[in-house]
């Protein structure tokens, strides 16, 4: 059973995954076990996971964003979240985590705002009847990029946790 991540330590960095739907659940693990980071695999199904006490598997019940909430409620400071999902990165990033997309864009302060603009712009878009185009196919580049920017968000979390409480800042890339 899982419990709730504790608070206590906030020098920590951890990972959550909105595992449902990612496609690169398998480079985090690899990043993730070289820097010796705890990892939530937060899904409505079960998932395999490494056999691992470093990765911990967080089943929520089906709903609409069940397992966003369970990341929003537990995320902090420090912590690095891989979503697709931008509703799920403006309440993260609003706590002082990072958002990584799958193909590695960093969602920080200073990009959440556009990023949620253009995704409300485009969902007013298809409600009125706009043909929009699908998003393209995740490459291989797509991949190279991720682990690229998770290794430079690992970085600056570890360096940013390591700090004083009140030197702490939410975690950008500008």
């Amino acid at each position: 059973m899982t419990q709730t991540p504790s608070p206590e330590n906030d020098k920590t960095v951890r990972i959550f995954i909105d595992a449902d739907a990612c496609p690169v659940r398998d480079e985090v693990y690899r990043v993730a076990e070289r820097y010796g980071l705890h990892t939530f695999v937060v899904a409505n199904q079960l998932l395999a996971v490494p056999p691992t006490p470093r990765i911990e598997r967080v089943i929520v019940s089906e709903g609409m964003d069940v397992a966003d909430n369970w990341i929003a409620d537990n995320v902090r400071t420090n912590d690095i979240v891989i979503s697709a999902d931008i509703p799920l990165a403006a309440r993260c990033v609003a706590k002082g985590a990072c958002t990584l997309d799958p193909r590695g864009r960093i969602l920080d302060e200073n990009a959440i705002g556009m990023a949620l603009a253009v995704r409300n712009l485009m969902d007013d878009l298809r409600s009125n009847g706009a043909i929009t185009q699908g998003g393209r196919i995740f490459a291989k580049s797509d991949r190279s990029a991720f682990l690229s920017a998770l290794d430079t968000a690992v970085v600056k979390a570890r360096k940013n946790a390591a700090l004083p409480a009140q030197r702490r800042h939410p975690i950008s890339f500008s």
